[in-house]
């Protein structure tokens, strides 16, 4: 693995920005975990989703930056074949199923601020753990069918992989065998676990916003659109950097490009997660507080 960069004294410094980024990404979602599973006043639907993102953000970087972070402080870059293919399974399966989630979280904004009187009877508990179940299988079927079909591949020239993590794109550059199935893969089936939670989320926002035009009350608007800020933060921050890393065509001279992009939304995006929800979210800091009033107390 080639990495972000091959100069040592920018490696050290890289290690440590990294380092200090993935612990940040560990506190802070298991503390919205945390505070998830123990305060009362988050054992509702979009809590629930909101601490299942936060524990698919952890797997997610964890399946990339631990790798990553060992090839920065050694001369020996090296991953081996099985190991490359897991860690593409890994990647693509916590990337679909944040995709799925964030769909999900969408459609429950979209349930409660435009039809409220009915969404405890939509979005129930048996909802909310068969969307999630179904989240994580299709997930995993996706990813699956990938990866063995990378797996399959022939790699006889260069074993350089121009990426700091194993990624479809850069594993199809070195292959010397016929990848127009992986490709045909890629843009028919590949596509469509980020399309159609795309379409979800831009529809449930399309009906948001058309609820939230039609309330008269500057007041209004502003607390129901606070409902789902956060969540549209995080959607534009997480889809906006997918879109513009795979919607356009790629190429080798793209690939030095591509690993810079790639950083925000397996590294920074999951970072800044727990931190936009917590600091726009006054039931979140509500429950830190308590939990840090309880320590004093103790």
């Amino acid at each position: 693995m080639v990495g972000l960069s091959d100069l040592p004294k920018q490696q050290i410094l890289l290690f440590v920005i990294f380092l200090a980024m993935y612990l940040l990404n560990l506190i802070g979602n298991s503390t919205i975990i945390f505070l998830v599973r123990t305060d009362s006043h988050l054992q509702t639907p979009m809590y629930f989703f909101l601490g299942n993102l936060s524990f698919v953000d952890m797997c997610y970087t964890s399946a990339i930056v631990p790798k990553m972070l060992v090839n920065l402080v050694t001369d020996e870059k090296l991953i081996t074949f099985i190991g490359c293919i897991t860690q593409l399974y890994f990647f693509l399966c916590f990337a679909c199923t944040e995709c799925f989630l964030l769909a999900v979280m969408a459609y429950d904004r979209f349930v409660a601020i435009c039809n409220p009187l009915h969404y405890m009877m939509i979005i129930s508990r048996k909802f909310c753990i068969l969307v999630l179940v179904s989240s994580w299988l299709a997930a995993a079927l996706h990813s699956l069918l990938h990866s063995v079909m990378a797996s399959t591949l022939t790699f006889c020239g260069s074993n350089k992989i121009y990426h700091f993590f194993c990624d479809m794109a850069p594993l199809l550059l070195l292959a010397c065998s016929d990848i127009s199935v992986n490709k045909l893969l890629i843009y028919t089936e590949g596509g469509l676990p980020v399309l159609i939670p795309l379409l979800i989320v831009l529809y449930s926002y399309m009906r948001i916003i058309s609820s939230i035009l039609k309330i008269r009350s500057t007041d209004g608007r502003r607390k129901a659109f606070s409902t789902c800020s956060s969540h549209l933060t995080v959607v534009i921050l997480f889809y906006g950097t997918i879109a513009f890393m795979y919607l356009r065509p790629s190429s080798r001279s793209s690939v030095n490009y591509d690993r810079v992009v790639s950083v925000v939304y397996t590294v920074v995006a999951p970072m800044l997660n727990p931190f936009i929800y917590s600091l726009r979210n006054k039931e979140v800091k509500g429950a830190l507080k308590k939990v840090f009033i309880r320590k004093k107390n103790v």
